[in-house]
């Protein structure tokens, strides 16, 4: 039998250097070169964001500098009793606070405290908590800690609703229907991890008060876990770039910039014009934004006021976060392309700022270039030594990327090999986020609550109060990542094949490669959660 093969085997050996020759050499050729293309543009948007903000250190730019604000004085709870001091207190704008929250079984004490204890008039305020809830018990603590909290004078209410249509969005609409929310001008909203401090209120509102043409007031989240682990040390360093240089950019330079869902003051004006909460798409915040801003409402970014909060624990949780906040602007990208393009209230300036920086390079091209080129194209290219990678495209450049990116956070830099790593692993949930996004598939509306542990930092004394067994950690099965393990096959054979017959040096990254997929596949990454 094996004879009758041998003559087809020249055959064999013609046919597949033709192919090699003829079609996987050019597509891996043009491919290097739109890479190396996309990489060009996320450096020039990187040096562009780069040049405001150090300029904006260099001037000494503060809000507060460019808006007329007048801070209000924290207002005590015995306000009501100091008649000679007291100016009224409807003098103070009518404020609801929402807490959307879904079985918070470790946090939830947490932000109805920290919320209720906001020193605002207690008539100009609502607290109220929408409680989606679909366990009966944890309900029924949530139910019992607000009724804590009215005893002590608190307007606090706690609704529920029968269903989980929309999600958060539908949550947050629903609960500005209320009859009881007609007065009230403002709402600030809290995931159930975010603790605001009692001066909160004070510190945003009145950018809102003395600055009618502002729809939202965004504030930075402060990280209690961040070193926690290696995973939400590297979160922060991601998150920083984020909050200290995109969010600043854009509130500095009058660009587009979105709500991060919590942490954020609106004017319910603004929420009313634009159409109210949407849940087309899994990131309901970046949605309501989008048609704010399209409607001519500016946003503003205060640095200086912090929330704390924390920072998914899990390689698990941070899987699913990371694919809903690429896949909800990708799929945002799909169904309002075109009303940017056609809208006629804002300049072609911010047209080309939303579509060009914030939805291609950041949204898309950064995220699409870390995986394709360096997990699938540069892998590649040790089986066909005959394709040059430039050197400025796959090294020069991106270390300058990376430069800009991390020096936001300089006490985490002896972490950059770490970031790089995880980056990349995260990159492919990324992508597929992307994909789901763009192509409008199934899973492109599914929503997944961020899962909150409690972390060290945030807990309270009674934080655990629901009865528990006692855990154990999951096996192996329940924390293997087929795609990941997957892309750490691919890189190790390619480190292999490297190693053995190309020699060009590309081994020892593709082996560190390999290795960072085969630790997050095997779930060998972040803190490990109870397993009952």
């Amino acid at each position: 039998m094996i004879d009758d093969w041998a003559p087809l085997i020249p055959s064999f050996g013609l046919i597949w250097n033709v192919i090699r020759r003829s079609i996987i050499v050019p597509a891996l050729t043009v491919s290097i070169y739109l890479c190396s293309v996309m990489v060009v543009m996320v450096f020039l948007e990187r040096l562009y964001i780069s040049a405001i903000i150090y300029y904006k250190m260099i001037s000494g730019f503060k809000p507060e500098k460019r808006y007329k604000i007048q801070a209000i004085n924290p207002v005590e709870d015995n306000l009501k009793e100091q008649c000679g001091v007291q100016q009224c207190t409807s003098d103070y704008p009518m404020v609801l606070v929402q807490i959307p929250m879904y079985n918070e079984r470790k946090v939830y004490k947490l932000s109805i405290g920290a919320v209720c204890r906001l020193s605002w008039p207690s008539d100009r305020i609502i607290v109220q908590v929408l409680d989606d809830s679909t366990d009966h018990l944890i309900k029924e603590l949530v139910a019992i800690e607000c009724q804590r909290w009215e005893k002590q004078g608190i307007n606090i209410k706690h609704e529920t609703r029968v269903h989980r249509n929309g999600y958060k969005a539908g949550a947050l609409q629903e609960g500005l229907k209320h009859s009881y929310v007609e007065g009230c001008k403002f709402v600030a909203i809290f995931d159930a991890d975010f603790q605001p401090e009692p001066d909160y209120l004070n510190r945003t509102v009145p950018y809102l008060i003395h600055n009618p043409e502002i729809g939202l007031v965004q504030t930075k989240w402060d990280f209690a876990n961040s070193r926690e682990s290696m995973m939400t040390r590297i979160q922060e360093m991601s998150l920083n770039f984020h909050f200290k240089v995109e969010q600043e950019v854009g509130s500095f330079a009058y660009a587009f910039f979105s709500f991060n869902g919590t942490a954020g003051v609106w004017r319910v004006t603004a929420i009313d014009e634009a159409g109210g909460w949407n849940a087309r798409t899994t990131t309901e915040d970046l949605d309501l934004s989008l048609r704010a801003s399209l409607h001519g409402w500016k946003f503003i970014y205060v640095s200086d006021i912090k929330v704390k909060c924390e920072l998914p624990s899990t390689y698990k949780a941070l899987r699913y976060q990371q694919h809903r906040w690429s896949c909800g602007p990708a799929n945002l990208f799909r169904k309002m392309g075109m009303d940017i393009i056609r809208n006629e209230r804002i300049s072609l300036w911010r047209k080309i700022h939303v579509i060009y920086n914030f939805f291609l390079v950041r949204k898309m091209i950064t995220h699409i270039t870390g995986f394709t080129f360096y997990c699938v194209i540069i892998p590649m290219c040790v089986m066909f030594p005959e394709v040059e990678i430039p050197k400025w495209g796959a090294v020069n450049i991106p270390t300058a990327i990376m430069l800009l990116n991390i020096i936001e956070t300089p006490r985490s830099i002896p972490l950059v090999a770490f970031w790089i790593s995880l980056e990349t692993v995260m990159s492919m949930t990324r992508l597929k986020g992307i994909l789901t996004g763009l192509l409008d598939r199934k899973r492109a509306s599914e929503w997944v609550v961020t899962e909150k542990l409690g972390d060290v930092p945030l807990k309270s004394k009674d934080s655990n109060s629901l009865p528990i067994k006692s855990a154990r950690k999951p096996p192996l099965l329940e924390r293997i990542y087929l795609m990941e393990l997957c892309m750490g096959v691919f890189l190790f054979f390619c480190a292999c094949y490297d190693l053995a017959i190309s020699k060009s040096g590309k081994y020892v990254y593709l082996y560190l490669q390999a290795s960072a997929f085969f630790i997050c596949g095997l779930g060998y990454v972040g803190t490990q959660p109870p397993y009952y």
